[in-house]
């Protein structure tokens, strides 16, 4: 039975458990399960707050389990990313008020408010800056206005609300984060989570292309499929109407439309696009 740690809250609860679904697992109806089997599968899911999850697959009660990568390192769990998911992208950068620093060095000496203390203090150690780490739970944009710290170290998206806090980011971003797949670390890979990792791969390979379809002279092939390389190589099928022939090939969807001008173009029609639910490749 394969045992799955899968986020219960926040950003990374939905996501995770629509990839999972697209994947063929079946997944919760009610938010107040919090273990689930699957016996088709033979997975059981078990439902935890993200900040928790690297914890317990590294301590090998669980087998696996999707969290952030950013909380992953700010655990100091015994775990590791095997596979990068592609959602909840964020970065880390720092924040004070106008004038108090312009790089990570000028930090030396000041007092930094985290909710990702373990993060923070891995930086520092790695950079040879010696500042005073202070770790809150929660909105963090605050602890400068109330003298708790000098700067900050949290996510940003946009910064507004760092602005509104009248706060300015500066210096190089700390980390990138995004949801990753873990295991405890050196652990080997039992048949399941191989499947798990396989599965959840054509997922996202399946989100990032499309099925493009077209008909085009035989005379243009060429020049065509040098825009439609495909990931191995297309599929190219004569025509019943003489000098003609069929090509399929997987695009990548942000490209979608650029392609099809492009073909046209050349001389390509009856251009189709199919969404791919699931591969393997």
């Amino acid at each position: 039975m394969l045992r799955i740690a899968v986020p219960n809250k926040g950003s990374l609860s939905e996501p995770a458990s629509q990839m999972l679904v697209e994947a063929g697992y079946r997944q919760r109806s009610d938010s107040r399960e919090l273990v689930l089997l699957d016996d088709e599968n033979e997975t059981e899911f078990f439902f935890l707050r993200p900040r928790d999850i690297a914890i317990y697959v590294g301590s090998g009660q669980l087998d696996v389990g999707i969290t952030g990568e950013d909380l992953l390192l700010d655990s100091g769990a015994n775990a590791e990313a095997i596979l990068p998911l592609g959602f909840a992208r964020s970065t880390f950068r720092f924040a004070a008020a106008p004038g108090t620093a312009a790089t990570a060095a000028d930090l030396a000496g000041k007092r930094v408010a985290t909710a990702y203390p373990g993060v923070l203090a891995d930086y520092f150690a790695r950079a040879g800056i010696a500042a005073e780490v202070i770790a809150l739970d929660g909105a963090v944009e605050t602890s400068v206005r109330l003298g708790v710290a000098d700067a900050i170290a949290d996510v940003v998206s946009t910064g507004t609300t760092l602005r509104n806090a009248g706060l300015e980011i500066f210096g190089e971003p700390l980390l990138t984060s995004q949801a990753v797949l873990v295991q405890r670390r050196g652990t080997a890979q039992p048949a399941r989570v191989e499947q798990l990792v396989r599965r959840l791969q054509g997922v996202i390979i399946a989100r990032q292309y499309v099925l493009m379809d077209y008909d085009i002279p035989d005379e243009f092939v060429d020049k065509a499929l040098a825009l439609t390389p495909g990931i191995e190589s297309p599929t190219v099928s004569p025509l019943a109407k003489p000098g003609w022939s069929a090509v399929r090939s997987m695009v990548k969807r942000r490209e979608t439309n650029a392609v099809m001008d492009e073909l046209w173009e050349v001389g390509a029609r009856a251009i189709l696009v199919t969404d791919i639910h699931a591969c393997r490749l």
